[in-house]
């Protein structure tokens, strides 16, 4: 077999996401290499998307951004010809119609940061990360293994969680770019939050239809591996929420490796 990576496209997705993803590089390059094809240029997708807000001022230009994925994903769902570009070329290799239709869920939701008012209410907030890093993690899923449809709930609802964690993790970079991130920003709602997401995490755990979770997922076992870091980082915030503004939600070096190690295995 062919080394995908030779591929400068595939390359420079994978860059892409080092740069501006670094948690979701780590655990994408744990992955089978055959699925680290998959999982790069749809990684890198989000980082384009979710970072189109946020690189300029200028709200239009910004959408003008937005609209060019939605474009991309629109060119891809109808099987016209894909443009050329090196993260959308390989990106039309790694989904289907069904998939370019979902993502499309993702630049739209991305929409919100072009304002920086804070979300109405938490259940606005969840719908957001259910929309971005929900879909995401369900995508990736579905992409390695078609099987995975099967689970498209449990994997946005784990995404999401992913999603709160990473989120929380970013709150001082939004304040500093003039974003107001949460709804309600104190220490208290903050822990209930992270409580909560924790909750529905274990949830899952005791799913029966989860417990085969290898057998169900086949291939798109790797699409788990970005969670590696999910359920420590919210026990931080429920248990030290005043780490969120401080900017301080971090998790060590070497348990990070633990972590990924055993989320592999």
């Amino acid at each position: 077999m062919s080394d995908p990576f030779a591929d400068p496209d595939l390359i420079a997705c994978a860059e892409i996401v080092q740069k501006g993803d670094p948690d979701r590089f780590r655990a994408t390059m744990a992955a089978p290499v055959e699925a680290r094809a998959v999982m790069f240029p749809i990684y890198a997708f989000n980082v384009e998307v979710a970072r189109a807000p946020w690189i300029t001022k200028e709200p239009l230009i910004a959408q003008m951004r937005l609209q060019w994925w939605a474009d991309v994903l629109t060119e891809i769902e109808t099987g016209s010809i894909v443009r050329r570009h090196s993260v959308a070329t390989p990106l039309a290799g790694a989904i289907n119609a069904g998939a370019a239709k979902e993502l499309q869920s993702i630049v739209s939701a991305r929409e919100i940061d072009l304002e920086r008012a804070p979300f109405d209410d938490q259940p606005a907030l969840n719908h957001y990360l259910e929309n971005t890093a929900g879909t995401l993690c369900r995508v990736v899923a579905t992409a390695l293994d078609s099987r995975a449809k099967s689970l498209e709930t449990e994997l946005t609802t784990w995404g999401a969680a992913a999603g709160l964690a990473r989120y929380l993790q970013a709150v001082p970079q939004l304040v500093a770019l003039g974003k107001l991130p949460l709804p309600d920003g104190r220490p208290e709602t903050i822990s209930e939050m992270a409580s909560s997401s924790l909750n529905t995490l274990e949830a899952l755990g005791r799913n029966a239809k989860l417990r085969t979770l290898g057998k169900t997922l086949g291939a798109s076992r790797p699409a788990v591996l970005e969670f590696w870091k999910t359920k420590a980082i919210l026990r931080q915030a429920m248990k030290e929420p005043e780490r969120v503004a401080d900017g301080h939600l971090s998790t060590s070096g070497f348990g990070d490796r633990a972590r990924l190690i055993w989320t592999a295995l």
